[in-house]
């Protein structure tokens, strides 16, 4: 059974020969992956049979990004950001992951509509070049491999975190309650850019790209960013349109979200979503078993492995029992990709990330 039979089963809630494996791992990790272990990033999901895989996407085409004098670089949405570079020793050898914080959110101060409006950098879908995509999936289908779109972190098919940049993290919720046309301008602004940009990469791809996927954090460690209502009213219809967009060209569509989103599940399942991806352990309400059990004849799920503190500080007999407990949870009648719960970090020690994968073969053998 190759990668594409036994994840496309698996998604149809049935049971292949044993659990799908993705793989996410920061750029830090990757870097430190190549050099611990002397192969590339691709040999390496080839060796662990890693089933689902990621293309590019579109090349970036538009203007140049500026730099203001303090040296922070614009980016799509005109929002500066400073790299900071967290550095890390690890057996004698030094690591680093880079980061771009924002400086400002440049809409912060405005107070009106037409000053949202009338903002300068509001970006285009033409900005970007597709003519790549479809010679990008057709090479992972020829490898026998489940063909993925993401886009990168600050660049993907949202809502709410793009808000929060241009508008601030805090700002945003204020006015859901008191500026609602203001916030209800910026979302629709956001969503005009990802609902063009998205419709040009699934046209690009001919119907090449299998899985979707949308990003966005509905969640903090403790429950959601916003009640059920609020997600109901300004971010529901665009995040159904999102999805329905997605499977309008075949694709399946998963969701990544971040934090404690147990609540807003139901809402998920009724906008069609196919694949529910983070399944963050440490955040309240996010027990596989109880998910699984409630939600899982209606919703596949990717993730679930601990980056925060399983992987990056437990034992190896830790590790493999942290993956067989999931897998035990989330894999009965398939509808279970097997990943971390996000971008495992550089502080991953690289015989836990073995140990971690040579897990997913061992205890992802059905039956389970």
């Amino acid at each position: 059974m190759d990668s594409r039979e036994r994840t496309f089963l698996a998604l149809e809630h049935q049971e292949p020969d044993r659990v799908p494996i993705d793989c996410w791992m920061s750029t830090g990790l990757k870097g430190k992956l190549v050099k611990t272990l002397n192969v590339t990033y691709e040999q390496f999901l080839d060796n662990n049979d890693v089933d689902l895989r990621y293309i590019m996407g579109p090349s970036y085409i538009g203007p140049a990004h500026p730099v203001r004098q303090d040296g922070s670089r614009m980016d799509i949405w005109g929002v500066p950001r400073n790299q900071v570079h967290i550095k890390l020793t690890d057996g004698g050898v030094n690591y680093s992951e880079t980061y771009k914080e924002v400086v400002i959110s440049p809409l912060q101060n405005l107070t009106t509509v037409e000053e949202i409006l009338d903002y300068g950098h509001w970006p285009s879908a033409d900005w970007f070049d597709y003519s790549d995509i479809e010679k990008q999936c057709s090479k992972i289908r020829d490898s026998g491999r489940v063909v993925v779109f993401m886009e990168d972190r600050l660049n993907r098919i949202a809502q709410l975190k793009p808000a929060m940049y241009l508008r601030g993290s805090e700002q945003i919720f204020i006015d859901m309650i008191q500026n609602q046309e203001i916030a209800k301008t910026i979302f629709k602004q956001i969503s005009h850019f990802y609902l063009e940009y998205e419709s040009r990469i699934l046209e690009s791809a001919r119907g090449k790209i299998d899985i979707l996927c949308t990003g966005d954090d509905f969640g903090a460690q403790t429950g959601p960013l916003v009640s059920i209502a609020m997600w109901k009213e300004f971010l529901k219809e665009v995040f159904w349109r999102y999805i329905q967009m997605g499977q309008s060209f075949g694709a399946l569509v998963m969701h990544h979200t971040c934090g404690s989103v147990y609540s807003l599940i139901p809402e998920m399942i009724d906008c069609k979503l196919d694949i529910l991806q983070s399944l963050q352990p440490e955040a309240t309400d996010m027990n596989p078993k109880k998910i699984k059990d409630r939600y899982g004849r209606y919703l596949s799920f990717q993730g679930g492995v601990s980056i925060q503190k399983v992987l990056p500080h437990c034992s190896q007999e830790e590790v493999e029992m942290h993956v067989q407990s999931l897998i035990q949870a989330m894999a009965r009648e398939g509808g279970f990709i097997a990943c971390t719960s996000h971008n495992a970090q550089v502080d991953t020690p690289i015989h836990n990330l073995e140990v971690l994968f040579r897990s997913y073969r061992e205890f992802g053998k059905y039956p389970i």
